[in-house]
C-alpha cells in the first residue's frame, strides 16, 4: 500500500500551486548549492586528514604528545 503515481502527481500539483514555479526553482537551486558545498567540505576534510597522517608518518611516527615531552 505505497504511494502510487497518481498520488505523487496530486502532491506535486498541490506543491506547485502553493509555492509557484519560480519559488520551487529557487528552492531547488539553493538545495543543490548546499549539497555541492557539503560534498566539497567532506572532500576537503578527508584530504586534510590524509595530509596530517602523512605529516605524522614523515616525522618518524612521533605524535604531537611525544614532541611536547621532548621539549
Amino acid at each position: 500500500m505505497g504511494i502510487g503515481v497518481s498520488e505523487l502527481l496530486i502532491i506535486l500539483a498541490i506543491v506547485v500551486v502553493l509555492f509557484g514555479t519560480k519559488r520551487l526553482r529557487s528552492i531547488g537551486g539553493d538545495l543543490g548549492g548546499a549539497i555541492k558545498s557539503f560534498k566539497t567540505a567532506i572532500k576537503d576534510g578527508s584530504e586534510d586528514k590524509a595530509v596530517s597522517e602523512s605529516d605524522t608518518e614523515s616525522a618518524g611516527g612521533e605524535t604531537s604528545a611525544n614532541k611536547n615531552e621532548k621539549a
